[in-house]
């Protein structure tokens, strides 16, 4: 490596970074899932495409693979609200490990009778094939909102489904077909456990740390979250856990802890994130081989036959029912699997362990994903709008950015008015926060003001409100429930003490 080779990647980086965000762009208007978009990038700088290049580093992929999908998992905890999702947990639970296991052994069969793979194949099949990836459904949903019960369970789903797929192809690349099923599931399961308390553990001590120490710098809040997240993965895969769920659980711990900065730090994610899918999805699309991808056409179609039409539909029937999810919910949740960066990343564990018939797995694997995004990805807003399955746009919750001022044992609270907010129409003085805190400053369509008591708040303004430590979260509290509620929230429910 010189510096004129540097030089040189560094301009080829920034070009492919360019042309991929100009991607999402068309992404959004196709209604596509944009890793499409980025794996045809891959492709066509690859060794059959227009730029040539040669790659062929498995190894190189899988490490670079795990690193990118720890940062996208961090940035899908960070960005993911507890409440949304906290009905849907026990359900998306249940799915993402009693069902993967259903869609394994169901992919497994139908490839073992359908195509002839011996069960080592069958197995690895079905375990990389069945982790779903929200961030591709949301994307081609993005005009037709799902209520919150259904995008929760998919959220929910998509970020503790990684952890078992993972566990489960490694343990069939390493070992084969396994003979002891109880120390399998064993392992799993104390391996699921570990990670859950790491997460736990790391996100409830980083967010009593970052809620107490005041930073010289707004900006290392976004990187002292990220760390922590990394520190989580880190942990729980170096004591024997799934780094993947300590990692999600941490990430979702910390951005619902009302840390300072928080939108910065989500924004921060964010764009980690982006670069983390583009460099990704371009490297596994440099990875592949066009030209060596024709046996795999009729495996990839029959497998992804089996998949979405009988192991889908029977993993949602089987663990959903019992939750009262109703047939047209699960229709669309069957629909709505769709697949994206995990299996083919995982699809490169077996050509690391030299497994026989790997390649022409990581290929099946490939077009898999590639055509069967392409067949749910444009039908899934036209069969929710079908089913009847859509909700109206409703109220986000109330962006409350936090900033402490240690030496003078307060904090300041940015507050945004949305335009669903029941804060707008309310006057300062029926705001009624608790002795300690105050509405400081008033930003209306860009002129700041003093408010006084009776200065009614609008739709869009932005307040400074400025408390001590020891009514900072009564004072939060108070402007969240004022947002739901309007003036009169904590008199008509009861709960007046609690503020």
């Amino acid at each position: 490596m010189s510096v004129h080779r540097l030089d040189l990647l560094l301009l080829l980086f920034s070009l492919v970074l360019l042309v991929a965000v100009a991607a999402v762009r068309l992404s959004s208007r196709s209604g596509l899932p944009s890793l499409l978009l980025y794996l045809g990038i891959g492709v066509l700088l690859g060794h059959d495409g227009i730029a040539g290049i040669t790659f062929d580093n498995a190894m190189l992929t899988q490490v670079l693979g795990y690193a990118a999908l720890v940062v996208i998992l961090a940035e899908g905890g960070l960005g993911t609200r507890w409440n949304d999702i906290r009905p849907s947990v026990p359900a998306a639970a249940v799915l993402a490990t009693l069902g993967t296991v259903v869609s394994v052994g169901v992919v497994a069969l139908g490839a073992h009778l359908f195509t002839g793979a011996d069960w080592r194949i069958a197995l690895l099949l079905g375990a990389i094939v069945s982790s779903t990836d929200a961030a591709a459904v949301f994307s081609v949903l993005r005009r037709v909102p799902l209520p919150a019960r259904l995008s929760g369970l998919l959220e929910a789903e998509s970020g503790f489904n990684d952890a078992p797929v993972v566990i489960l192809v490694v343990a069939f690349a390493t070992s084969g077909p396994i003979d002891s099923w109880w120390m399998l599931a064993g392992t799993v399961v104390v391996e699921l456990a570990i990670g859950l308390a790491v997460g736990l553990v790391l996100g409830r001590l980083g967010a009593l740390t970052l809620r107490h120490v005041a930073l010289p710098s707004s900006g290392l809040y976004p990187i002292a979250v990220v760390a922590l997240t990394l520190l989580a993965y880190a942990g729980g895969a170096l004591l024997h856990g799934s780094g993947f769920l300590a990692v999600y659980i941490c990430a979702l711990v910390l951005g619902n802890a009302r840390l300072p900065h928080g939108p910065a730090t989500r924004g921060f994610a964010e764009g980690l994130a982006w670069i983390a899918q583009i460099s990704m999805f371009v490297m596994l699309g440099l990875l592949v081989n066009p030209h060596t991808m024709g046996d795999a056409v009729v495996p990839a179609f029959v497998v992804g036959l089996v998949l979405v039409l009988a192991a889908r539909p029977a993993s949602v029937l089987l663990t959903l029912t019992p939750f009262r999810v109703g047939w047209r919910e699960q229709t669309l949740l069957s629909w709505a699997g769709l697949r994206g960066a995990v299996p083919i990343v995982l699809a490169t564990i077996p050509v690391v362990h030299a497994v026989p018939g790997a390649d022409q797995l990581f290929n099946t694997v490939f077009l898999l994903v590639v055509v069967f995004t392409l067949i749910q990805g444009p039908t899934l807003p036209w069969l929710a709008t079908w089913l009847r399955i859509s909700e109206s746009a409703h109220a986000d919750d109330l962006e409350v950015e936090s900033a402490p001022l240690e030496r003078l044992h307060g904090h300041l609270l940015s507050v945004s008015v949305g335009p669903h907010s029941r804060l707008a129409g309310v006057e300062v003085s029926e705001l009624r926060l608790p002795a300690g805190a105050a509405v400081t400053l008033v930003v209306r369509e860009g002129t700041s003001f003093v408010p006084g008591p009776t200065t009614a708040l609008r739709h869009a303004d932005d307040l400074l409100v400025v408390t001590t430590d020891a009514v900072r979260d009564r004072a939060e509290r108070r402007l969240r429930a004022v947002d739901r509620g309007g003036k009169l929230a904590g008199w008509l429910s009861g709960t007046r003490g609690e503020y």
